[in-house]
Order: C-alpha cells, then sequence, then structure tokens
C-alpha cells in the first residue's frame, strides 16, 4: 500500500482520552543577541517574519478558537487508529491502548451496552525510517525503541559512557549525538569568536575525547539555538563553529554546528553569512542541525496546512517553520555547493513557536494539543495522532537524501518538559512503525 493512502480505522471515543499534561512554562527572554542554553526548545519564540522572497508565503494565522474554522470538520467517515498490535499468549492484542468508558444519558434507565473495543491496525511497511529522539535520561522504552533497527539518530543529554554504550550495542547503525547541559549564555554581538570556541573546546575535550566515549559518539552540537539578529552576529557565529569544527577535528571529533531555533534565522538572507562555518563542516565532515517545529499541528504553516488529516508531502512543498530547511538548502547551500548532511536535532509539536496561532493559547508541548486534534479532526486519540503527523514528516525527510534523520523532541524529557515527552503509548505507537519502517537485513 502506498504511504500517503490512508487506511481508515475506528477511533477511540473523546471521553477516553488521557489527562492533560500541561507543564509549567520556563520563562526566558531572547533579548538583544543573547544566546540562552535551553534543556531543550521552549523560550518563548516571536513568528518568523519573512523578509526574502520565500517559496511559500508566510500564513497569517487566525485569532485563537475553541474550534479553527480553518481545519476540516470531522465528518461521518471514520478515522485512523493507530496502536501496536502484540502477541499475548498467542493472540494478538492491543498494546497500551487508553480505556474506553461507557456512557449513558441521565434519563437512561436501561443499563448502558459496554463500549466496544476499538478495532486497530497498525502502520503499514514502508521505506526505512529517518525519525530518531532527544533524549535527557536513561530509560528502557528508549532500548525497546533502538531495538527495531530503525532509529536513525539519536541527540542525548545524558553523557554517561555506560549509558552510549548500550545505544549503540543494541543499535549499531544509530547516530549518536551529545551536547554538554547547561552551558553558560554568551553574548554573541560581541563575542570574540576563536577565543569563545577555544574556551567551548576545552570545556568539551575532558568528555568527549574521553576513550570511554569516544567510539561511540559520531557528532557533538555546541550552543542550543543561537540567536542572531542581524549579518555581523550571523558573522560571528559562523567564525565561532568553524574555528571549533577545525579545533575538533584535529582530535577526529566530528561537530554539528548550527542548531538554529525553528524559523530562525528569522531572515533566510542570513544564509550566506554562515557559509564559513558550511564551509569548514564541509572540509571536516561535520554537518548541519536544525530544529523545526510547528503547532497546533506539525503541518502549520506548511504547504500541507488545511489540508486535513493525511495531507501528504511532495518533494517541492515548503514552509515556514516545518519544511523550511527545503528552502536553506534550495535557495542557499545547495547553488553554493555546501549541501551538507543534515540533521534535526530537535522536531517536533511545540506552541511555542508562534505567538498568534490558532488552538489553546497555553499549551506548549504535543500533549497539550490532544483535546485540540480531537475536536478539529487530526485524532481522537492524542497517542495515535501524534506519531501520525511525525509519519508525515519522516517521509518528508526521506524525499532528501542530504537529510540523515531526525529527533523528536523528546523521550524521556527533563523535567518541566513532559509535556513534550513521548514515554508511553505515543512510543508504543512509535516502536510499531519503526518496526515495520527499519532497513532490511540479510
Amino acid at each position: 500500500m502506498a504511504e500517503h493512502e490512508p487506511v481508515r480505522f475506528n477511533e477511540v471515543p473523546t471521553s477516553a482520552l488521557p489527562g492533560l499534561n500541561r507543564r509549567h512554562f520556563l520563562a526566558g527572554l531572547l533579548g538583544g543577541a543573547v544566546t540562552w542554553v535551553a534543556a531543550a526548545c521552549g523560550r518563548d519564540r516571536a513568528t518568523p517574519t519573512p523578509t526574502s522572497t520565500p517559496i511559500l508565503r508566510p500564513t497569517n494565522t487566525a485569532t485563537p478558537v475553541a474550534r479553527s474554522s480553518l481545519l476540516p470538520t470531522p465528518g461521518a467517515q471514520a478515522h485512523k487508529l493507530y496502536l501496536p498490535v502484540v502477541e499475548n499468549e498467542g493472540a494478538a492484542v492491543i498494546a497500551q491502548a487508553p480505556t474506553l468508558e461507557a456512557t449513558a444519558t441521565p434519563e437512561a434507565t436501561d443499563t448502558p451496552e459496554p463500549t466496544p473495543t476499538p478495532q486497530a491496525t497498525p502502520f503499514p511497511p514502508g521505506a526505512p525510517s529517518k525519525l530518531g529522539f532527544v533524549v535527557a535520561r536513561n530509560h528502557p522504552q528508549i532500548f525497546e525503541l533502538l531495538a527495531t533497527g530503525a532509529v536513525s539518530v539519536v541527540c542525548t543529554l545524558e553523557l554517561d559512557a555506560n549509558f552510549a554504550a548500550q545505544i549503540k550495542q543494541t543499535s549499531s547503525a544509530t547516530r549518536l549525538i551529545g551536547r554538554l547541559d547547561p552551558l553558560p549564555s554568551i553574548e554573541i554581538g560581541s563575542m570574540d569568536p576563536a577565543a569563545t570556541a577555544r574556551a567551548f573546546v576545552e570545556q568539551l575535550l575532558p568528555i568527549a575525547d574521553d576513550e570511554r566515549r569516544r567510539p561511540y559518539f559520531d557528532g557533538w552540537q555546541a550552543y542550543n539555538e543561537p540567536v542572531v539578529n542581524n549579518a555581523e552576529e550571523m558573522k560571528r557565529l559562523a567564525d565561532f563553529e568553524a574555528e571549533r569544527v577545525r579545533l575538533l577535528a584535529e582530535r577526529g571529533i566530528r561537530s554539528v554546528i548550527g542548531n538554529f531555533a525553528t524559523g530562525n534565522p528569522t531572515e533566510l538572507t542570513l544564509w550566506p553569512d554562515f557559509f564559513p562555518a558550511l564551509q569548514a563542516a564541509k572540509q571536516y565532515n561535520g554537518w548541519l542541525g536544525l530544529h523545526e517545529y510547528g503547532a497546533p499541528t506539525i503541518y502549520f504553516m506548511s504547504a500541507q496546512e488545511n489540508r486535513g488529516r493525511y495531507p501528504g508531502v511532495s518533494a517541492g512543498d515548503t514552509g515556514w517553520l516545518t519544511l523550511r530547511y527545503r528552502q536553506v538548502y534550495n535557495q542557499y547551500l545547495k547553488p553554493a555547493g555546501l549541501d551538507i548532511p543534515l540533521v534535526f536535532t530537535e522536531l517536533g509539536v511545540d506552541g511555542l513557536v508562534q505567538n498568534n496561532r490558532p488552538g489553546p493559547s497555553d499549551a506548549r508541548g504535543w500533549q497539550d494539543f490532544q483535546a485540540y486534534w480531537a475536536e478539529n479532526g487530526y485524532g481522537l486519540w492524542g497517542p495515535g495522532a501524534y506519531i501520525e503527523q511525525l509519519a508525515w514528516f519522516d517521509q518528508a525527510m526521506r524525499q532528501d537524501a542530504y537529510v540523515l534523520g531526525g529527533c523528536i523532541y523528546a523521550l524521556a524529557a527533563s523535567a518541566s518538559w513532559e509535556s513534550y515527552d513521548i514515554l508511553g503509548p505515543a512510543a508504543a505507537v512509535l516502536q510499531q512503525y519503526l518496526s515495520v519502517h527499519s532497513a532490511a537485513t540479510g
């Protein structure tokens, strides 16, 4: 079956939705040229304003409403339910399905009939996946996913050598990227790029160059989501990244440069000022890191926005949040011969990417959008609906050979980022998806 042809299944009723887990937002101001290093994405970002001529028009967002008129209204058709099916004493059963509740009107006197068990069908087989995930701590479910042999990349804040070794022993083909946390903030507009690069490398080398870790880590990030406001700041950041790429390469350590937040740099025309970093990364086998999120769905502000629950994606589609990377590569990096390998060091649904989007105004991670998705035709069971959206982004990544993979934020997330966490049922659905999208063996 072609992956763009959705298979329809019965849904879990709205009454079975799990409680929403709203986290407390870690407030932080991105003032001036200060780069704040967070445990993940999550700083309150203003809407990126297109200032160059993009392939895709920027989408004006509507005032948040309880039920957006921009989104499709659920009709009479059944909807897809993606739940993993597992063997239990020889019988196929649904793994970690939500509890179903029978309901009756207050006037009813008869005993209500029990709600039937939902009919769940797994994802159909497809091409090898490019999905991975960000981890902040060790958890057994990480290794259940790795055991599928389909996890393309893992970005980790947990730098324990034994943890790294176990990741590679479980899935040797998975690329492992490390990031120091916390790092001091930097003033990009006034920093000395070379001196800052040397200071960073001196801090990283005792960890990255340690013989217990070197065999397992494939690359290292530097500052997370650096904010640049103009060409001069972008040039300084490029010089910093180029120098740290060279210094680490002298020790045989790969760098993952950039790691810009969603929609950043806000002006696409700033990318040529980052070319020195890209040139150094190309010379020393480095990778580019980007973050891409959308909300209230992952399709928001892309060419597939407002096209329903199964919008599909083609190689020509672009976006201003997700699929933005195609504008960067097609308009700037490919013409310059700098289309180096790309890793999405964070991706997913994040309510902080934009201030005037549809959906609940206080929603942050994907868990906070479950009721909105149910009300607007994107799936009555949040975990399954979220993995469907991630599968859409996976399909886009597979269309671009230069993309190595992308990390869902997050699995086993840091404290205060729980609404982004896919531990539990969502990871179980992802496990089933990965199991039928792994590379062929033999």
